[in-house]
């Protein structure tokens, strides 16, 4: 067992070397791949000769007997494949016996998403010809474009997005970077913001944040929060929206048009594709055309 342990401490350090997963993932992950390997011990396995395809089974049979969910035993499962898949590049064990076994189907709702329809007439509900309202158009626009979180949202700075270019660089998750493809929509909404609204909001403060609220001080989360709801009531929408709901709305909207699932994972930042396969019933031009192709306001 002591060879299959040292083999689990080669994984997460290369999760957290190599792959750059944050703390709480590569923990979850050491939990999962951990029960399994205390799982396999159990029933007489001592090393990764002793492991199967019908032993991976008979383990997830094992979790779905002790009440875990579809989406608990299908995350599992990835951790698996993901440890596996890793000794099998690192030429420990000749095949991958965890490449047979399909993911759990789980009964879990899709988010909650907005139509196209709604999002474009909370797009349309900031007045662009104040300078808070300008300011709101543009980071509405934002949020959608590039499927963004809240936190990402108001900790952008000016040097984080290329309006010429088209890209935005968001900082996630586990201090993960990525660039995010923005359609026209956007680019002409932040230019605007940038050249009018921005300057008077500053109030001869400097900052190195990109949106601003009150006093020429970051926007908060909150901040933001409350803005949101007001427009969605502006635009006749009665449910609670939430900043997320854009985020989920970005993300099934570019899938509904055909666009590619680990594209999608790419934009929204996403470690493993099993989340952002809750949507679902590469190289910097590559995101840009298919943001371009599919997003609404692309």
């Amino acid at each position: 067992m002591a060879d299959l342990d040292d083999e689990l401490d080669r994984y997460l350090n290369y999760l957290i070397v190599e792959k750059g997963l944050a703390k709480q993932t590569v923990e979850a992950y050491s939990r999962d791949v951990g029960r399994f390997l205390a799982f396999v011990m159990k029933n007489g396995a001592s090393g990764f000769s002793d492991i199967d395809t019908p032993l991976i089974l008979k383990h997830l049979i094992s979790l779905r007997n002790q009440g875990l969910s579809a989406r608990s035993r299908a995350r599992s499962l990835v951790a698996l494949r993901g440890f596996f898949r890793f000794a099998f590049q690192e030429g420990r064990i000749p095949h991958d016996p965890s490449q047979m076994v399909d993911l759990p189907k789980s009964t879990m709702k899709l988010p909650d998403v907005l139509s196209v329809e709604d999002v474009s007439r909370i797009l349309d509900a900031p007045d662009p010809k104040t300078p808070r309202g300008c300011r709101d158009a543009a980071m509405l626009e934002m949020l959608y474009a590039a499927g963004l979180r809240v936190s990402e949202l108001v900790g952008l700075g000016l040097a984080d997005v290329n309006t010429e270019v088209g890209l935005v660089r968001v900082l996630g998750k586990g201090s993960r970077e990525r660039l995010v493809p923005i359609g026209r929509y956007a680019r002409e909404k932040v230019d605007l913001y940038l050249k009018t609204a921005r300057p008077l909001l500053a109030k001869g403060r400097m900052s190195a944040f990109l949106f601003l609220g009150p006093g020429g001080k970051p926007l908060t989360r909150q901040g933001f929060w409350k803005c949101l709801k007001r427009y969605a009531l502006k635009a006749g929408i009665q449910r609670p929206i939430k900043p997320h709901t854009f985020r989920h709305s970005f993300a099934s909207h570019l899938l509904e048009g055909g666009a590619d699932l680990r594209a999608v994972q790419t934009m929204l930042g996403h470690a493993d594709i099993s989340t952002t396969q809750i949507y679902t019933h590469v190289t910097r031009d590559r995101l840009k055309k298919l943001h371009e192709k599919y997003h609404p306001r692309g």
